[in-house]
Parts: structure tokens; C-alpha cells; sequence
């Protein structure tokens, strides 16, 4: 086996510039099939391995030395791409054969800044305390493999921010999350104004639970987050921040709460929302029978999910109506939740009407607390 691993190292060591992948196949090992691609990351070649069990695709980035602890021996071909070739090994009973066939890959195809999986805005390495909290990273900054899943949908949170925020200059910036809980992503909001916008921002974190607000705040300031703060605060009652708002987060607020926090933002006219609607049970609890929907109503889970859906349309219609452009984004849970839906809006002061939900209302004589507290 020391042989396969010597000429292998050569290989790769004479092809290193002109190294496109390497395909490691036909084996009785559960893992059928390893991937080999090198990519680029902070100006540093390393190496991207895929390993397909199954249906499944599992990801790891190594450094390049590190290609030797793959069990070559377990796999009866190896191929290795090249610009122009391809070096194929193929396992014999006197050991590897080596042959070599002409290719049409050209330089064009081995730019390894487009050669990895994605480009993320948080990548492994990065200095990012919560994400190794959150057991996401390791403490040296790897990806733990079963954490991968979680670790691209952060960043897909961090990326729909980012849409909006990438092309606006500004110094400071200042949040209100509503509902704040401890999930962390707090953090990692403040981690992407502060270090990759390089931005001075005043967060201000509010939850009703006394516990989860001192331990965020102890977080906040171990990470040493000066702008980070958490309150204990009702957003249905309490009085909150009353300086300049830039951005309104509201992630999983319960039922109507959501709600409290929308109007906050129509009433203060803060230019962006980004909001996460959950657990909408008042549409579901007061509708009646009334009109062309009355289908959706005859069973409790269709009634709830078609509840959840028009809780969530008439929350758009009201948020347009009142000067927002309102984007509805496929937004991946955390816990795997099926609310899965983001509302990203922005204000432009093209106003609307309310006409399409007041029909609504007199057709099903269902409460809705946005509603209420915007119809006049």
C-alpha cells in the first residue's frame, strides 16, 4: 500500500496547478465512492472531500497532506484529472496499474476560487465564538461533520441579511430583535455587521424570561460584544427603545407577538424588517365559515395550516399597504421547524389598501392582531 500512497503523492505534488479532482471507486466499503476536489479558502489550497454513503453526500475540508489518511487500499480504481489527462490507477493482483489517457479539461476548469462547494460568508476557520458554542465548530474553527447541515443554514440566514445589507454603506447601525431567546443567532448578527461589515452596531436583544437575559448578556460580554445587550421586555406592553431603529429581527416570536412587533415597526417606520413568523393560532382559533375557503376548513390540519398561511399573507398585505416592499423567503429552520417562511421588508412609502382583508374579515369574522392594530 505504500507504493499506491508514493505514487499518488507524486502524482498530486506534479499536478498540484493542473489538478482538477480525484475519484476514488469500485469497493465493497460502505462509503462507495470519495471525491476528492482542492479549493481555495483564505488564500490557502486545501482540499474538499466528498464521501457518498448511500443517498447521502458527507463534506470535510482537509489540509492537502492530509489526502494520504484516505484508505486507498479499500478502493480498486483510483482516477486522478488533469488538465489534458487523466491518471488512472487500477488495482491488480501484483498491485496498482498505472494508465494514462488524453482529456479535454483545460485551464479554464481548474479556478479554484469557483472550484469549492460555496463561498459562505462564515467559513470554517473563522475566529466566530458562538458558532463553536453552538457546537458547530470545533474549538480550533473545523466544521464538526454532523453539524454541517447547521452550519449552511446559518449561513443562509447570514446570506439573506447580507442581500440586503452588502451594497449599503454606513457607519452604524442599530437592531432591535424581538423575542431574542438563546438561540445565538443574535450573535451571529452582530458578528456580520461588526466584523464582516465592518460596522458599529447597537444590538438590543428582548425576551420575557429573566434567565435566558442575564445568560446572554454574560455571552455577550465573555465574546466581548460591547454593542450586544439583552433586555427583559413584553414587546405587547412594555415601553421599548425610543432612539433611531434601523432593522426590526423578530425570529419565531409566538403567535401574535409577531404581530406586536410588526406594528412596532410600522409605527416607528424602521426601514427594514426581517421577521420569522411562528406558532399562528389566532386565525385558526376564530375563523368561521363563510365563504369559497370553506373547504380548507372541514379538517383541523388543513384549517391549521391554511390558518398559518393566511395569517402570514394578510401580515405581507398589511406591511405593503403601509409603505414596505415585502419579500416571502423560504427560510430553513434550525430545529427543522416547518414555519419556514421569512418576511424581508424594506420601506419605499408606496402605500396601499387594506380593501382585500377587510372583505376577508366580514366574509369569515376572524381576529387578526396586525389588523386590529393597523385598520384605521
Amino acid at each position: 500500500m505504500e507504493n499506491i500512497l508514493e505514487k499518488i503523492q507524486k502524482e498530486l505534488v506534479e499536478n498540484i496547478n493542473n489538478f482538477k479532482k480525484m475519484i476514488l471507486s469500485d469497493t465493497s466499503s460502505d462509503i462507495k465512492k470519495i471525491v476528492v476536489r482542492p479549493i481555495l479558502i483564505k488564500n490557502k489550497i486545501m482540499l474538499q472531500i466528498e464521501r457518498y454513503r448511500g443517498s447521502k453526500v458527507f463534506h470535510e475540508n482537509i489540509e492537502l497532506n492530509a489526502i494520504f489518511d484516505l484508505p486507498f487500499s479499500e478502493y480498486n480504481q483510483i482516477l486522478i484529472e488533469t488538465i489534458g489527462k487523466d491518471i488512472i490507477f487500477s488495482k491488480q493482483k501484483a498491485g496498482y496499474k498505472k494508465k494514462v489517457r488524453e482529456n479535454a479539461i483545460s485551464q479554464s476548469d481548474i479556478n479554484l476560487s469557483h472550484n469549492k462547494q460555496k463561498s459562505y460568508l462564515i467559513n470554517e476557520g473563522d475566529n466566530v465564538p458562538a458558532m463553536v458554542d453552538l457546537g458547530i465548530f470545533t474549538k480550533d474553527g473545523k466544521i464538526v461533520k454532523s453539524k454541517y447541515d447547521k452550519f449552511k443554514q446559518i449561513n443562509r440566514f447570514i446570506e439573506i441579511i447580507d442581500d440586503v445589507f452588502k451594497s449599503i454603506n454606513k457607519d452604524e447601525i442599530t437592531i432591535l430583535d424581538f423575542g431574542c431567546g438563546k438561540s445565538y443567532l443574535t450573535f451571529l448578527v452582530y458578528y456580520y455587521f461588526v466584523e464582516i461589515k465592518k460596522m458599529k452596531a447597537k444590538i438590543i436583544g428582548y425576551d420575557l424570561k429573566s434567565d435566558v437575559v442575564d445568560r446572554c448578556n454574560e455571552i455577550a460580554k465573555n465574546y466581548g460584544y460591547s454593542g450586544l445587550h439583552f433586555q427583559v421586555n413584553d414587546v405587547k406592553k412594555d415601553k421599548l427603545y425610543n432612539g433611531a431603529i434601523d432593522v426590526i429581527i423578530s425570529l419565531h416570536a409566538c403567535d401574535t407577538a409577531t404581530d406586536f412587533a410588526l406594528d412596532y415597526a410600522i409605527k416607528h417606520k424602521i426601514p427594514y424588517i426581517f421577521s420569522v413568523p411562528c406558532c399562528q393560532h389566532e386565525i385558526n382559533q376564530t375563523i368561521k365559515k363563510g365563504g369559497d375557503f370553506d373547504l380548507l376548513l372541514n379538517d383541523g390540519l388543513i384549517k391549521e395550516r391554511f390558518s398559518a398561511l393566511l395569517t402570514d399573507a394578510i401580515r405581507v398585505e398589511i406591511l405593503r399597504a403601509k409603505g414596505y416592499d415585502v419579500d416571502v423567503i423560504e427560510f430553513v429552520d434550525f430545529a427543522h421547524s416547518p414555519k419556514n417562511i421569512m418576511l424581508r421588508a424594506n420601506l419605499t412609502h408606496k402605500t396601499g389598501s387594506l380593501e382585500n382583508i377587510d372583505t376577508l374579515m366580514k366574509k369569515y369574522n376572524f381576529s387578526q392582531k396586525l389588523y386590529e392594530l393597523n385598520k384605521k
